[in-house]
């Protein structure tokens, strides 16, 4: 990525994947949640498909309904193999001339490959806009500090449907409330100009700016999957409870869409995604893809973790499907195993349209002072 305008701004760590912190990441986290603070998300890439065909064209190829998507309307989308497996996946808002996907950095090459050899002989021209554009998160009152492109005279925000059940989704978490619900979370694009008055800003001490171990955090403790972290190469959407937000169960058919269904009106999802409190009676994380054990038993992997300013040291990870709900789990990390309380997200019985009665979450610590 190109060098990182906010590098300048004091206590700012960056690296490849842009500003992660400016000194105290706890305090950024609660900055960002309540408002006071926008982050840079140099970790995101932006495609442009411009083009007449553009929203059937992507409805016949995505897991989402597009056909018919007004101007201004956030959604998500995402490209599966034939078997149903997630490849790619994209954050959507169209203005009425353009689709303006969303998607993390490592993602944009392959998606806009794959996009460009399904074009045929259709009116639509994919291109990578992330010269043009860069991507700040936060909440829509925050952001509203920020001037938002508008190529197309409608706003470029995209405001993140999660965890609300989309039209045509389907809920597979069995907690109420959802982690997620008082989650306030959008992201804008702006002009790179705009940007750089923005870090101009910053620097001066006229806006409060923070980096993406903030918002990572906010995300692990709301269960918001993302490519980058949660999705191997045999992720089932299923299995991350991203029905939920990024699935249209009964549009019309694309790769992958028998699989989707036979597992949700048939089978079960032969994984399931569990949130994890973890022992915070040691000074070491796990790592991304440290292994989750019961006994000696390897049942799963961690996929994303984080150190959260009220509920401590938390984690998503997938783990097989058969692992019993009560069960006390173990995570490697680098000073040996840690304990770890189990909250389900996507039950054992999800899938087969299963009836999953809705429990009330009981496990969530008590705010630290």
């Amino acid at each position: 990525m190109m060098d990182s305008p906010f590098a300048s701004l004091p206590g700012a760590v960056v690296d490849d994947a842009g500003l992660q912190h400016v000194g105290n990441p706890l305090v950024e986290q609660r900055a960002l949640s309540e408002g006071r603070a926008v982050v840079p998300l140099g970790d995101r890439a932006v495609l442009a498909v411009p083009g007449e065909d553009r929203l059937t064209w992507l409805d016949s190829l995505t897991s989402q309904a597009l056909a018919s998507l007004p101007p201004g309307v956030s959604t998500e989308l995402l490209v599966l193999d034939p078997q149903g497996h997630v490849e790619h996946a994209a954050s959507v808002l169209d203005d009425g001339e353009t689709i303006w996907l969303i998607v993390d950095r490592p993602d944009a090459e392959g998606l806009l490959a794959w996009l460009l050899r399904m074009r045929f002989r259709l009116r639509v021209a994919p291109r990578d806009a992330s010269d043009e554009y860069a991507v700040f998160g936060g909440t829509t009152a925050a952001l509203s500090a920020l001037t938002a492109a508008q190529p197309g005279g409608v706003p470029l925000v995209w405001t993140d449907p999660w965890p609300a059940v989309s039209t045509g989704g389907w809920g597979y978490a069995a907690v109420d409330p959802h982690p997620g619900a008082a989650r306030d979370w959008a992201e804008v694009l702006v002009t790179r100009d705009e940007e750089k008055r923005i870090a101009d800003a910053a620097a001066a001490g006229g806006l409060s700016v923070v980096g993406l171990s903030a918002a990572d955090a906010l995300r692990v403790a709301a269960w918001r999957p993302r490519w980058s972290a949660d999705v191997d190469e045999r992720v089932l959407p299923h299995e991350l409870d991203w029905l939920r937000t990024a699935v249209h169960l009964s549009k019309g058919c694309y790769r992958g869409q028998e699989t989707v269904a036979k597992v949700h009106n048939l089978g079960h999802p032969p994984r399931r995604l569990v949130a994890l409190q973890l022992d915070g009676s040691g000074s070491v994380l796990p790592e991304r893809g440290a292994a989750v054990r019961v006994g000696d038993d390897a049942v799963g992997a961690v996929t994303s973790v984080a150190l959260h300013f009220e509920e401590g040291p938390i984690a998503l990870a997938i783990v097989r499907r058969s692992t019993p709900v009560d069960a006390t789990l173990l995570v490697d990390t680098e000073d040996g195993p840690v304990t770890a309380a189990q909250e389900v997200v996507v039950p054992p019985e999800a899938g087969a349209t299963a009836n999953v009665p809705r429990l009330t979450r009981l496990s969530r610590r008590a705010p630290a002072k």
